[in-house]
């Protein structure tokens, strides 16, 4: 018997607490009469197995008599005396907990048209039919791994699970409370001096619509092959059609960039060094740059670093203009430091241009030139590149392919002149590199949403997105308490509150980014 099979039961009547006492007493009993002559024969593997079973029995009936005392010790003339009348003394109602259903009753009150339920309301039960830790739990894990496979593990695990169904509709409606509580988030009183934040996006595969047509177009059942096999299922359909082959360098991903921020500070020890990451903190949606710079900049003044601070702020980004622009003026005094990864990989596109890849020629042509990169002699690097641009022929074979590309890394250094100052950057122990958000692009969303063969809407993969950032950066018991209080104050107010949403509220607005 699986841990969620039998649902608890509630007699209806005001004292059916006593008789939820008494079965709770015989399932003890019952309980320890198993593992005293029952299990004799049972290696531990199926003890446990077993045992779980019974468990999760007794703990429906708890679960079973806290409703029905929290029931019995309501009292209802409060509400009354509200211009409430009560409309049915005892409403059953079943709700999903951990070792699975629960059948309870409570008061069914009306007001100028409007229904409530007050116990609810105390309790924080939400119209879902889910229990608050069941929410916390498939929610938590769907950020992990599919949903798929979050059903799988809490089947596996606890006996039951939601539908794939309903555990995204939870992701989605629960993440639709993560840029609020986000905005909640206060200075940490172990923070560093100095504030650092990165930038950068990575697109996650968005369906298309042909791809939608096919996943809602009605399925036939029953069609079979001679021999009926599964191996040779639908043969005969696919007969005499051909498949378009693609061509090279076609893009199937249709992928959505999401732009994703890395906060953190860094702490001066006693060595002159710059210590951490202190209290870092990852963020990301698929809208718009601007709304994610925003977050930055709201984040920034609640950690104690205000757009007119005297603290020193870092912003360290791969050296996009548009990026560039849009931070500045969230952060006029902010130090602005291109991604050395970014300008050292323009010099050996620009050494492959002479050289062939890996060879020692190409190393020896490089070398110097990044020396002058590390120590801030930006106007020498370009000296030097502006001297080999005019030693380029003007006639042969390639010439005018290694002339473009040569000024087209000419002009980048030269318009970013003034954030590669990497000698100074060096000498006050700063960031020179975008790693922290880098790895963030590729575990925040390269992990979980650019999977093999996954395929989003922009509506599910945004609350799974903030969702799974809570989770990676240690918030995600501090946020399900919240929505939970948020909930609960809601639920007294007398609105009806569902977790569960098909479609958000308000969808992302169109952003401008590029598939990566």
């Amino acid at each position: 018997m699986d841990a969620g099979e039998v649902t608890v039961q509630v007699a209806e009547c005001p004292d059916g607490s006593n008789q939820i006492e008494a079965q709770i007493r015989l399932a003890v009993d019952e309980l320890i009469r198993f593992v005293r002559r029952d299990s004799e024969a049972f290696r531990l593997m199926d003890f446990e197995r077993s045992l779980w079973s019974r468990v999760a029995v007794l703990f429906r009936l708890c679960v079973a008599l806290f409703l029905a005392v929290r029931h019995q010790r309501l009292d209802l003339s409060v509400y009354k005396a509200d211009g409430w009348r009560v409309k049915k003394e005892f409403a059953t109602r079943t709700i999903k907990t951990m070792c699975g259903a629960v059948t309870y009753g409570r008061a069914y009150l009306r007001r100028h048209g409007n229904g409530w339920f007050p116990l609810d309301a105390m309790l924080g039960i939400t119209a879902d039919g889910f229990s608050w830790r069941v929410i916390d739990l498939v929610t938590r894990l769907a950020t992990r791994v599919s949903y798929a496979a979050t059903q799988g593990i809490m089947r596996t695990m606890i006996g039951w699970s939601p539908s794939t169904e309903a555990i995204e509709s939870l992701v989605i409606g629960l993440g639709q409370r993560a840029p609020a509580f986000m905005a909640t988030q206060q200075s940490f009183d172990d923070d560093g001096e100095v504030l650092i934040i990165e930038v950068d996006g990575k697109a996650a595969p968005m369906a298309t619509e042909a791809e939608l047509k096919a996943r809602r177009r009605k399925r036939k059942h029953g069609q079979k092959c001679g021999c009926g096999c599964q191996r040779h299922r639908g043969r005969s359909r696919r007969k005499g059609k051909k498949k378009k082959r693609k061509k090279r360098g076609h893009n199937s991903k249709n992928g959505r960039s999401a732009t994703l921020v890395a906060m953190y500070t860094l702490r001066r020890g006693e060595d002159g060094k710059l210590h951490g990451p202190v209290n870092k903190k990852i963020w990301g949606q698929f809208g718009k740059r601007k709304d994610a710079i925003a977050w930055a900049r709201d984040q920034a003044t609640r950690r104690g670093f205000g757009p007119e601070t005297g603290k020193l702020v870092q912003i360290v980004i791969d050296g996009e203009r548009c990026l560039r622009t849009q931070l500045k003026k969230q952060f006029p005094h902010a130090i602005m430091t291109l991604d050395l990864r970014h300008a050292q990989e323009r010099l050996w596109k620009a050494g492959r241009l002479f050289h062939e890849e890996c060879s020692p020629e190409l190393e020896q042509w490089v070398e110097p030139l990044n020396r002058l990169l590390l120590g801030g002699r930006v106007d020498l690097l370009l000296k030097q590149l502006r001297k080999t641009l005019k030693s380029i022929p003007q006639r042969g074979p390639n010439t005018k392919n290694k002339r473009e590309t040569l000024s087209e890394q000419i002009k980048y250094f030269q318009e970013r002149t003034e954030i590669m100052r990497y000698d100074e950057y060096h000498r006050e122990d700063l960031v020179l590199a975008t790693g922290v958000i880098e790895g963030a692009c590729r575990y925040v969303v390269g992990e979980r949403l650019d999977c093999s063969g996954m395929r989003w809407k922009l509506e599910g993969a945004e609350p799974l997105l903030q969702l799974r950032c809570i989770e990676l950066n240690g918030d995600w018991d501090d946020f399900i308490a919240w929505a939970a209080d948020q909930t609960t104050a809601e639920l007294k107010n007398g609105k009806l509150i569902k977790i569960r949403h098909q479609e958000p509220k308000s969808k992302p607005q169109n952003s401008k980014n590029q598939a990566a």
